[in-house]
């Protein structure tokens, strides 16, 4: 039950967030931090963490401003 409130607040700061940044090392950063706290929040483990950070960051850097 606990992870159906914790996704949709995750996502809606990852939305109000997807346009920070005007170079790809920022929105890579970003998307970086946005990763790790889901990961973590997601998985409470450091793996999660870890494995949200990456994911993040090359989202965040894949990603147009």
């Amino acid at each position: 039950m606990r992870i159906f409130l914790i996704v949709p607040a995750v996502a809606a700061v990852a939305l109000a967030l997807a346009a920070c940044g005007t170079t790809s090392g920022d929105r890579a950063a970003s998307g970086a931090v946005i990763g790790a706290a889901a990961g973590q929040a997601i998985g409470h483990d450091t793996g999660s963490t870890v494995g949200g950070a990456v994911l993040g960051g090359v989202i965040g850097a894949a990603t147009a401003p």
